[in-house]
């Protein structure tokens, strides 16, 4: 039973939002159901800590949730800045059942233990969003990852934090995020977001004990990241 992890899969089966004209994304989801395929068994879980699908409601990302819901494994989907298909946790999970999404669970204010490991997160703060009341989304958001660890501490094992924004970046801390982390003691933390050369100088990094990993899809070439064996 291995952990596995990637993001940014911004899958398009139910929308007209083609990711093959960015560089290296060409034929991304046959590489991405390849690799999978290849790596990936049936008794693993794979977490994909945001930008999910491209679709604007539960309905359009369907077509997106079936194709990840046909590949090997438990699949954990946490929240990006382009998942604007995401609604409550009650309407997911109903619409999950509804169409029979079995291998599919969500990552909002809970955890999963998985193996010696317990898999908590949220979709967290960038420093180049604009928007208004940024000061309440980011309690909002530490409010989140606190709930998520919290329900990891029920489960035991040892806390893998997975979020969609990176919580250092150019020389910036996002406080209410990196000090919960911090607080709570974890060790690994993945995130994904940043795309291109804007990500390739923090595919791993160490800071006050925590070790940082990026893993952004057209980063690992579309093929899952190994957490834990």
């Amino acid at each position: 039973m291995a952990l596995f992890t990637i993001g940014d899969t911004h899958l398009s089966f139910g929308t007209d939002k083609p990711m093959d004209i960015f560089k290296g994304w060409s034929d991304y989801t046959d590489r991405l159901e390849s690799t999978w395929r290849a790596i990936v068994k049936d008794e693993d879980t794979v977490v994909i800590p945001g930008d999910v699908s491209w679709g604007m409601s539960l309905q359009s990302a369907l077509p997106d949730l079936q194709f990840l819901n046909s590949l090997p494994g438990t699949k954990i989907l946490g929240k990006g800045n382009h998942d604007y298909w995401w609604e409550t946790m009650r309407k997911m999970t109903n619409f999950i059942e509804q169409n029979e999404l079995s291998t599919i669970k969500i990552l909002f204010n809970n955890a999963y233990r998985i193996g010696d490991f317990t898999v908590c997160g949220t979709r967290g703060w960038f420093f180049d969003a604009e928007t208004e009341n940024v000061e309440k989304i980011l309690n909002r958001e530490a409010g989140r990852l606190r709930m998520s660890l919290d329900a990891a501490k029920q489960l035991g094992g040892e806390p893998i934090v997975f979020l969609h924004y990176p919580p250092l970046y150019e020389g910036n801390i996002c406080h209410e995020i990196y000090d919960v982390l911090l607080e709570y003691e974890v060790k690994r933390c993945y995130f994904g977001h940043l795309h291109g050369l804007s990500g390739s100088k923090y595919a791993l990094f160490e800071r006050d004990g925590i070790r940082f990993s990026l893993v952004a899809a057209d980063f690992l070439s579309f093929c899952p990241k190994i957490v834990s064996l």
